[in-house]
């Protein structure tokens, strides 16, 4: 084992160590404060929910555990114990052209991990969203989803890598270049086309229904008053995987369509829907979207440019002592390095998520005159989804792409309305 690599597993095993550090004093503060019952849900939760959502919480955490030893164990023995460089060379040894040499390459890793993650989706699926009464998905709707996925991940993985190994054939000195605006033009192309061909794949969505005419009404005048104009409500048949509820836009500019799940309809009222999709209505109107596909972008253009340069040399396959100068195999170290490099600005990426978060509360409470709804929705959402209502501190700072519930409850009740530019 080379210097280099030992430096790189060491950092990598620091970094896995300080993210178990993170979760055990997340479960630790839990277990300290799970029985108090925060303010903002006082009188309508009780010691038997916040029992269940502790329980919850810790469940999926040290099931957490477990798969992320795994997971690790594989990625190290992997990439330290040189079977990437047996690899690399076995499908060298198929002598295939580049193109096919790259897709072949990476649509093997990637079907090899969906089956090692098998085992840990059915666990968490029927096992512990079944414990706590969440699962509605039959092991037929389960397949099929797996099967659909694997499908739809092969085709966009060959279209990508396709276009992307053509793309550094045809010019060694510039791919860089054209790669970035490849992947920036077909990843908004997908933002388009996913809801049309892709999701319809998985749940079906149809008009919302006549009891709820009067809803779909609310919310396209809620909605014109920040410039979207609504084409269509519509209604997804969520229930039939899970009792989690949610709702989102769909649509590139100005005109959207909007998707309810039928459990949120079920379960919220209609001030409680509108206090939802006017927070939604908020991120489209700060320009939340836009403003982190421009920061993703820029990033991704300084970083491919730099990975461009790495990929000359051969300092890559010569840190891992291999052979084969693999170009696709370097494209797999980088990576790992890549994820080593950006770890620790994680928690930026999460604060300027929360910032966001909070604009997107106050738009809603400026455009619907009042917190209660949202707050309502919010509170209900978490009773729900046994959300963990004491995170700790720095656990949250670090992770959390949201306020944690019960600071941003508080935060919504000293909200006044604001004029909407």
């Amino acid at each position: 084992m080379t210097t280099w690599m030992i430096i790189l597993l060491v950092a990598y095993i620091l970094i896995v160590l300080f993210t178990y550090f993170l979760k055990y004093l997340n479960l630790k503060y839990l277990k300290k404060h799970g029985h108090e019952i925060p303010k903002p849900f006082e009188g309508l939760i009780d010691g038997e929910l916040l029992k269940k959502t502790s329980d919850y919480t810790f469940e999926h955490s040290r099931f957490g555990y477990l798969e992320s030893i795994f997971d690790n164990i594989v990625l190290i023995i992997f990439l330290f114990g040189g079977l990437l460089a047996w690899y690399a060379n076995w499908i060298s040894a198929l002598n295939l052209p580049f193109i096919l040499e790259g897709i072949v390459f990476f649509l093997l890793l990637t079907l090899i991990s969906s089956f090692l993650d098998i085992p840990f989706d059915l666990y968490s699926t029927f096992k512990i969203e079944n414990k706590f009464g969440f699962n509605t998905t039959t092991p037929k709707i389960w397949i099929m989803d797996f099967i659909k996925s694997i499908i739809i991940s092969a085709i966009l993985l060959a279209i990508m890598g396709g276009v992307g190994f053509w793309i550094i054939q045809a010019s060694p000195n510039y791919w860089w270049l054209f790669v970035w605006a490849f992947f920036l033009i077909f990843s908004l192309f997908l933002m388009y086309i996913s809801p049309y061909v892709i999701e319809p794949l998985f749940n079906k969505f149809t008009p919302i229904s006549e009891e709820y005419k009067s809803l779909e009404e609310k919310i396209t005048d809620l909605l014109a008053k920040v410039g979207i104009r609504v084409t269509r409500v519509f209604q997804m048949d969520a229930s039939k995987r899970s009792k989690h509820t949610n709702a989102y836009f769909t649509g590139i500019g100005k005109t959207k369509r909007i998707i309810l799940y039928d459990t949120l309809l079920e379960k919220m009222d209609e001030d409680e829907i509108l206090g939802v999709l006017a927070h939604e209505a908020g991120h489209w109107k700060k320009k939340h979207l836009l403003k982190m596909i421009v920061i993703s972008e820029v990033i991704g253009f300084i970083g491919i440019y730099i990975s461009f340069r790495i990929l000359q040399t051969d300092w890559l396959t010569q840190i891992f002592a291999m052979e084969n100068d693999s170009f696709f195999a370097k494209l797999v170290i980088l990576g790992f390095i890549g994820s080593l490099i950006s770890f620790p600005f994680t928690p930026i990426g999460t604060y300027f998520s929360r910032k966001h978060e909070r604009e997107a509360d106050q738009m809603a409470v400026s455009l619907t005159g009042k917190s209660d709804g949202l707050v309502s929705a919010l509170i209900k959402l978490s009773k729900d989804n046994l959300s963990n209502l004491h995170p700790h501190p720095f656990y949250a700072k670090f992770y959390y792409s949201h306020p944690p519930i019960v600071e941003r409850i508080k935060m919504l009740k000293s909200m006044k309305p604001e004029k909407i530019d």
